[in-house]
């Protein structure tokens, strides 16, 4: 089969093109025929070495993807030959306490796929039956390889972490990424007001047009002093921090009294000094998120496209991925980046 993969761990221009072995499924699993994949920076940190688990090489790489079920293994009944469907990228045992009840991204074999098992850069792919999920008639294959990680990470933050309510105010920080872009979407969902931040001034207007309340340019603006005029000091019940090291001590000075600061990702690095006080002298509720668990997916891919509908920057082919992540490292992008396969 062809497909993109990687040899070394020197990130994405080590990326090749070319024929691997097509998967064998056993009973309980089943082979989807990869249509489109989307881009996350978690390819690139393992592209680059920094995930904490050792990568088999040659490496498919990439989590998020859809396309049709080629094959079923005989235990297999929720799926069947030709149905479209989406993978849920988070892997777990499925017979640990955690997994039984319910909390599988909480399993201690959790792992999203394209880490530690070969992803979705591929023609084919193999997956427990347990992670794909039926696409609604009216998605495509390149809208729906843009929900599983960006959106289930979302969704856990807020709705299951956070217990938005529709009388929050929520910062967001980086809404024109992939991830802000599905977090807006679903904090309006419930009614919340939102504050995002932006670094270029041609991305202000598109987070407005997606929902977002309030927008702050934080490369000209101090968003803290900003959050403080827009809540008229009374700060924000939820924020999302998923930048890093160049904004987690600040947010937590943009939470109040009793909110939550939401934490997964550290683009900007994963070492920052806090002050302590901000939390226990305001009562601060810190959570970090990885994922999402398979039950949220159930019921978050029922929104798609009515209520929810991923925002897709660009789509490249296969041949042209490097393209692709380049583009993805430079920031200059609005929503997800998609890579088809023909």
């Amino acid at each position: 089969m062809k497909a993109a993969y990687y040899e070394e761990l020197k990130g994405y221009k080590g990326i090749k093109i070319g024929e691997l072995p097509k998967p064998t499924i056993e009973d309980g699993e089943v082979l989807v025929k990869v249509k489109a994949f989307s881009l996350n920076h978690l390819d690139v940190w393992v592209m680059e070495g920094k995930y904490p688990m050792d990568i088999p090489l040659p490496h498919i790489f990439a989590s998020d993807g859809a396309g049709v079920v080629e094959e079923v293994g005989k235990d297999v009944k929720n799926v069947k030959e030709g149905d479209r469907v989406v993978i849920f990228s988070g892997l777990s045992c499925g017979q640990c306490e955690r997994c039984l009840s319910g909390k599988d991204n909480e399993c201690d074999k959790f792992r999203p796929l394209g880490t530690v098992d070969n992803g979705v850069s591929a023609e084919y792919v193999k997956v427990p039956a347990v992670n794909v999920f039926k696409i609604p008639d009216n998605l495509t294959f390149e809208e729906a390889s843009c929900i599983p990680i960006t959106y289930i990470t979302s969704w856990h933050s807020l709705v299951t972490r956070g217990g938005i309510k529709p009388t929050d105010t929520v910062l967001i920080h980086g809404g024109t990424s992939g991830v802000g872009t599905a977090l807006i979407q679903i904090a309006k969902l419930y009614g919340a007001t939102v504050i995002t931040t932006v670094g270029d001034s041609w991305k202000e207007e598109k987070v407005k047009q997606l929902g977002a309340d309030f927008v702050i340019n934080y490369k000209q603006q101090d968003f803290v002093a900003r959050v403080k005029e827009y809540t008229n000091g009374k700060l924000c019940d939820i924020v999302i921090d998923h930048i890093g090291a160049e904004t987690f001590a600040k947010s937590l000075s943009c939470a109040k009294k009793g909110g939550k600061v939401i934490t997964f990702g550290s683009t900007t690095g994963a070492e920052t000094n806090i002050n302590l006080r901000y939390i226990f002298g305001k009562n601060l509720t810190i959570h970090g998120v990885y994922m999402g668990t398979k039950g949220e997916f159930a019921t978050l891919i029922k929104l798609f496209p009515e209520k929810l509908k991923p925002i897709i920057d660009s789509v490249y082919s296969l041949e042209n991925v490097q393209k692709a992540y380049e583009k993805l490292l430079s920031r200059q992008f609005f929503g997800k980046i998609v890579v088809r396969i023909d």
